[in-house]
């Protein structure tokens, strides 16, 4: 039977993302032991994940402060991690742009790659969802993974260095995207995005700074859209053709 109700949505939302968890609590964990180390007190660990709200960007700017990087590549660095969360929001505008404004900013602010992952795939197996039961789904997989972000943040700020190392919880970052990512990649453009930004990413490690972040980054973006737009004329050319034959 179909779910039809923005109640039950919600809900259902709050269930696809619980096995975020996994990750997204570690995560958190790991990010709040790092700042401890960094010399962040519980309080300031805790306004930096309100302020932000962004596990890598976070976790960008904390490893480059710790560097003492010039503040300006700091700003530069995590806002260039944080680009997606634009794309995000581009994406998921023609299925939540009809909701209020006070919705689609609390959304803007929750947004994070778990909660856009399960969402557009919902929305784009389910076109005939209205509006309000969209934002309902999207809240729902949200309403678990922050306050476990923030729960996390706080509990590895207090543990601090008391984690032994060879938990490995450094392992929880890569981990999380490719879990995410993975399920992503289903065009020849996300593809061809995503082998080009590591190829980038492998020699660009050696340039300062975590500039290389920046420039795979860009890399992977570019690669993407010249073959999306290769793609689209390749299908126009084949289009125009087949109503020149018949």
């Amino acid at each position: 039977m179909a779910i039809t109700t923005t109640k039950s949505l919600f809900w259902k939302g709050l269930r696809d993302s619980l096995p975020f968890l996994l990750v997204a609590s570690p995560f958190g964990l790991l990010f709040g032991v790092l700042a401890a180390e960094a010399g962040l007190n519980v309080l300031e660990a805790l306004a930096f994940s309100l302020a932000v709200f962004a596990g890598a960007a976070q976790f960008t700017a904390l490893q480059l402060l710790q560097e003492n990087t010039p503040l300006l590549i700091v700003l530069i660095s995590a806002l260039a991690v944080n680009l997606r969360m634009g794309m995000y929001s581009a994406s998921l505008t023609p299925y939540l742009g009809d909701a209020p404004m006070w919705q689609r900013a609390c959304a803007a602010y929750m947004t994070v790659d778990q909660s856009y992952a399960l969402s557009i795939v919902k929305f784009e197996t389910e076109p005939e969802m209205t509006t309000p039961q969209r934002m309902a789904y999207f809240f729902g997989t949200t309403s678990v993974i922050a306050p476990s972000w923030m729960i996390a943040t706080v509990i590895g700020a207090l543990v601090g260095a008391q984690i032994p190392a060879s938990w490995g919880l450094d392992f929880v970052l890569p981990l999380a995207f490719l879990a995410m990512i993975g399920p992503m990649l289903r065009t020849p453009a996300h593809m061809v995005a995503c082998f080009v930004a590591i190829v980038t990413a492998l020699p660009a490690t050696l340039m300062p700074h975590n500039l290389g972040l920046i420039v795979a980054g860009l890399a992977g973006m570019m690669a993407g859209a010249q073959t999306e737009l290769w793609l689209e004329r390749k299908a126009a050319r084949h289009s125009a053709s087949q109503e020149a034959a018949s």
